[in-house]
């Protein structure tokens, strides 16, 4: 047994024997097989090459696919065979160090380039054949004329040897003569073409212009013409030619004959078809796919006025549920059952539907009237999905969202319907799913606008778009100023000062929230030491204190107290300074790993705060593990106070709080305080500091040094 090949060079030989041993039976070469080879090894560096780019260049797949034609690789099976060979061999002997499924989707797009390329140079060879023996019977045309038993030996050695279909017809369309190749080609003999007409092989699909051509040239008006032309067999199939009829004159310039070359392309029509069809449809369900439903979506929005079209863009839930537990062979089974039932849902005219990918799918209607056509068409789709589908033994229940855009044509280009398509979906999938939503231009303008605000999130912190504005903490008690909440901002070039509920979600969800908090504390505590220092550590009012609220994104950050540690010790402000605020949500069920870092910071005298209280479901006998020394009133508290006599049962409930919070040794603030009825009602239970219009909404630091000089100076 031979050793396997060790390095590229010797995989890539290795590739050409093979690729050589299986061509070479079926070429036309006078080359020995080790010649032929030596022939195959540029060619196969080539596709190792376009295999390893790092972009695709079906250019030079289609050159390779060419270069066979010039190497006497003329036949349809050297193709076939050179296909199978890259299938199977290329990416295994020339694949080093690549991922396996990229390459093979690689050596896929590869081989389509090679048999274009194959293709469009064995036209070209023929066409250049056609013409070489065109000319050569127009040569001929005279010696026919003048005494055609002068060269009646030439000319019959081209006719009867000729690879392609030759026919002779006098200029009313009788067929005078015809050689073996075009006999063969229709699948019949010389006798069974006495009487006919040239005029009577019409066929459908005949180009409009062909026998207005064929009239030009019988009447002496064009010398030859080209056109691509079906015939019908006798049997009933279809032949595809390349024709080239050209007129034949007599000595003095008279038209005597026609003279029509025939080369039969319908294996090469068949070839191209398959290519066309794979690269319009989707290899798993045969549906049509991204590129062809893209193609028909144009179609449909650039069509005259009046019509109109409807597109269901659809989505299956939980799909990737599938995928995980049982596999993705039974995800693609399930997909070829959705993509059959939805075929049976689109076959009235106008209406498809193709594969976008993964587990998305779009149906298309167009016609004048729409409106109606596309929700029945949504239910159609819906209804198809109700059946489960049985996968290995298994009754899966199917269910998708959909999202449905209507409309009249020529006002949204394709890429504008799917985008908004596509977010109706996810409208319809957020609401449960299973279900279908219209598009609606405001809901696509806010999810948009979204969109965009996620995508600068992180340039508006490089270039200092955001900032802090800050809001007294109150006593009730004395009515000092204590503190501020500390309150981010965004000032957008194009939106205006957007508040945190605008964009903090955003934050958290693109992982930002964790570099813009660590900024958020470091401009907080660092305004924290400058009203310290203007108001000192002490005094009727006691010190100044900043609260900074954490995310649960933040909480979950292994660098949390590193980085505050950090922040205090640079800006030299004691932890005793700082007070962070985290929502009452974010600590149900919060497990020990959660809360060490929280205990960590209070043990360093960091003051915790339990923002939102009240508005969880949380057990309030968790208070006890939980390292908090003050707790938020949520601001539903105080809506009820807004009226008198509040609320009763809203008072015993604050009441209770308060002295259990105070029993506990935790302080009280109350958010949301817009009245001076509810800023006293609240110091009667027991509330410690406050917060809300009522005192000052949120502004610039300066406006707190104001609010503390008032309180500072009686």
């Amino acid at each position: 047994m031979s050793a396997e090949p060790d390095g590229p060079q010797d995989r890539l030989r290795r590739f050409a024997t093979i690729w050589s041993r299986a061509v070479f039976p079926v070429t036309s070469t006078s080359s020995t097989r080790p010649e032929f080879e030596a022939q195959l090894l540029p060619l196969a560096r080539r596709l190792r090459g376009v295999l390893h780019a790092r972009s695709f260049d079906a250019e030079e797949a289609r050159a390779v696919g060419a270069a066979l034609v010039d190497s006497h690789c003329t036949d349809p099976e050297a193709l076939s065979r050179t296909l199978d060979c890259v299938d199977a061999y290329l990416v295994l002997y020339c694949g080093e160090d690549g991922d396996p499924e990229d390459l093979r989707a690689r050596s896929a797009r590869l081989q389509h380039a090679m048999a274009a390329g194959f293709a469009g140079a064995l036209r070209d060879r023929t066409l250049a054949e056609q013409e070489a023996i065109a000319q050569a019977a127009l040569k001929a045309q005279g010696v026919v004329a003048e005494a055609l038993h002068a060269s009646e030996a030439r000319f019959r050695a081209v006719f009867e040897g000729a690879a392609i279909g030759i026919g002779i017809a006098d200029l009313d369309g009788n067929v005078l003569q015809v050689n073996d190749a075009l006999m063969r080609m229709f699948g019949i003999a010389e006798s069974t073409l006495g009487g006919r007409r040239a005029t009577e092989w019409t066929h459908p699909d005949d180009a409009p212009q062909t026998w207005r051509l064929y009239e030009e040239l019988v009447r002496g008006e064009r010398e030859h013409y080209h056109v691509e032309k079906a015939f019908y067999r006798p049997d009933g199939t279809v032949l595809w030619t390349n024709l080239t009829v050209s007129l034949l004159r007599d000595a003095d310039g008279t038209p005597q004959y026609q003279l029509a070359l025939m080369e039969d392309t319908t294996e090469r029509r068949l070839l191209n078809l398959r290519l066309r069809y794979e690269a319009t449809h989707d290899a798993l369900t045969g549906l049509p796919n991204r590129s062809f439903f893209f193609e028909r979506l144009e179609k449909a929005l650039n069509a005259g006025p009046g019509q109109r079209f409807g597109l269901c863009y659809l989505d299956l839930d939980g799909f990737k549920t599938v995928n995980d537990s049982l596999g993705h062979a039974a995800g693609d089974r399930l997909l070829v059952e959705v993509a059959d039932r939805l075929q049976a849902c689109a076959t009235a005219p106008g209406e498809m539907v193709a594969r976008l990918g993964g587990d998305e799918f779009v149906a298309l209607t167009t016609g004048p009237d729409t409106r109606h056509e596309v929700d029945e068409l949504a239910g159609r789709i819906m209804n198809a999905l109700l059946a489960p589908v049985s996968v290995d033994g298994r009754e899966l229940t199917v269910r998708g969202s959909i999202g449905i855009v209507e409309g009249p044509a020529g006002e949204r280009s394709p890429a504008e319907v799917l985008r908004s398509a596509d977010i109706t979906m996810y409208r319809a999938k957020s609401a449960g799913g299973n279900r279908f939503e219209l598009a609606d231009p405001e809901a696509d303008a806010r999810v948009i606008t979204r969109h965009g605000l996620t995508t600068a999130l992180p340039a508006a912190l490089e270039r200092g778009e955001f900032f802090i504005e800050y809001q007294p903490l109150v006593h009730l008690g004395d009515g000092s100023v204590r503190g501020a909440e500390a309150l981010v901002r965004w000032l957008h070039p194009q939106h205006g000062v957007l508040g945190p509920d605008r964009f903090i979600p955003l934050a958290e969800h693109t992982g930002l929230i964790v570099p813009l908090g660590r900024w958020v504390l470091e401009q907080s505590v660092r305004q924290a030491r400058l009203w310290r220092e203007r108001y000192g550590e002490g005094g009727a009012a006691g010190p100044l204190r900043i609260n900074v609220n954490l995310s649960p994104c933040q909480l979950t950050h292994p660098g949390l107290v590193q980085d505050t540690v950090e922040i205090l010790e640079r800006t030299g402000v004691t932890p005793d300074a700082l007070c962070l605020e985290v929502t009452e949500s974010a600590l149900i069920g919060a497990d020990d790993d959660l809360l060490k870092p929280l205990r960590r910071l209070a043990e360093m005298g960091v003051d915790i705060a339990l923002d939102d209280f009240g508005t969880g479901y949380s057990n309030l006998a968790n208070l006890r593990r939980l390292p908090v020394s003050v707790l938020k009133l949520d601001r539903s508290f105080t809506q009820s106070m807004q009226q008198f006599p509040a609320d009763p049962v809203d008072l015993k409930i604050v009441e209770g709080i308060v002295a259990l919070a105070h029993s506990l040794d935790l302080a009280v603030t109350v958010e949301g305080v817009e009245t001076g009825a509810q800023a006293e009602q609240l110091r009667i239970l027991g509330c410690d500091t406050a917060q809300g219009w009522y005192y000052a909404r949120p502004g610039p630091p300066e406006r707190l040094h104001d609010l503390a000089l008032v309180d500072a100076t009686g």
